[in-house]
């Protein structure tokens, strides 16, 4: 499917309220609402829409911390930790990096004490760096026509 100008559009529509009705959408892109809605359903079909989320405020829940944390995997652990790491309550994303470590989380804490044990956990399976994270200075900023 030829990610056009119209699919742009409401590409860019979707990633500033994925909650607005098709017909609001249609009338910002110039389309009617089915039009809106048959397009929708082909860049979902299709992988460009990958899911529609409710981002929650891990602080306003509870969390008092967020740390990025770097995993520099020992010698065979890198497997057994992709494996592990999934079950892991406070690992918000994971992702498989290039470099001197091998992983970089984002997790999500209650306290310092947490924050140890989950160091803790993390000790078998290679030489961890934590970085507390203090705000953000861009926070899920859209993706545009390259």
């Amino acid at each position: 499917m030829k990610v056009d100008d119209i699919n742009w559009k409401i590409l860019t529509c979707l990633q500033e309220n994925s909650r607005q009705s098709n017909a609001a959408i249609g009338r910002q892109v110039g389309i009617s609402s089915p039009a809106v809605s048959e397009r929708i359903k082909k860049m979902e079909d299709l992988g460009l829409i990958q899911n529609h989320i409710t981002l929650i405020s891990p602080f306003e829940v509870g969390y008092q911390l967020k740390a990025l944390i770097t995993l520099h995997a020992f010698m065979g652990m890198l497997k057994p930790f992709l494996e592990k790491v999934k079950t892991f309550d406070e690992v918000v994303n994971c992702y498989r990096i290039t470099g001197n470590e091998n992983i970089v989380m984002e997790v999500v804490l209650k306290n310092q004490k947490h924050l140890e044990t989950f160091i803790d956990q993390l000790i078998v399976y290679g030489e961890s760096k934590t970085q507390i994270v203090l705000s953000h200075v861009v926070k899920n900023n859209k993706i545009k026509k390259p």
